[in-house]
């Protein structure tokens, strides 16, 4: 059902969870680190003014009425919702996520199966330990000092495919030899380009 996968930027935006189940299940800490500014409700006090001005809305509710409201006073406002385990009541899925710095995996089944995404968040969340936030960093500070000697879109792009060896990668970085890392993709990427003194 949804198809279209992306990743919404909340920095400084109302988001509204709304539900006892919402809240026990972190969706507020989850919208609040992503830079939200939260706004909690219990479903028995919510009130449709409570989404006056807000960008999204998470909620979750046994009853049906309650998930129909909230998701009608959402939609009049132009408020983008998620009411939990009722897709008719959602405009989007929210993923099952692991974060490690800026690397961000999403698992989504269409609201299919959340017990799937759940159970593949907990794999990737084993798979992917802390160096991967290292190993991002570098891989950002490596772009950022050839994107200029590498203006040829294609060619950068081969370099990369060519230069980018991920289990060395995360070897050395989890060695404690993350410059050693930079500097081994860094060479590989500008073998044979004339680099400025």
């Amino acid at each position: 059902m949804f198809g279209y996968p992306v990743s919404l930027d909340v920095a400084g935006k109302v988001a509204v969870v709304i539900g006892e189940e919402a809240v026990a299940q972190g969706k507020d800490r989850a919208l609040a680190d992503a830079g939200a500014r939260v706004v909690v409700r219990s479903e028995s006090d919510w009130r449709p003014e409570d989404l006056d001005g807000a960008f999204l809305c998470v909620a979750s509710s046994a009853d049906p009425v309650v998930r129909a409201a909230v998701y009608r006073a959402a939609r009049e406002r132009g408020v983008l919702t998620n009411v939990m385990d009722d897709i008719a009541h959602c405009d989007f899925a929210a993923p099952a996520i692991v974060r490690r710095g800026e690397l961000t995996i999403a698992v989504a089944t269409g609201g299919r199966s959340p017990a799937l995404a759940r159970r593949l968040r907990e794999t990737f969340d084993r798979d992917f330990g802390p160096e991967w936030t290292e190993a991002l960093d570098i891989l950002g500070d490596v772009r950022d000092q050839t994107l200029a000697l590498l203006p040829d879109l294609r060619d950068r792009a081969a370099r990369w495919a060519a230069a980018l060896d991920v289990g060395e990668l995360t070897s050395l970085v989890r060695a404690g030899r993350g410059g050693e890392a930079k500097a081994c993709l860094r060479d590989r990427l500008l073998d044979g380009v004339e680099v400025p003194a």
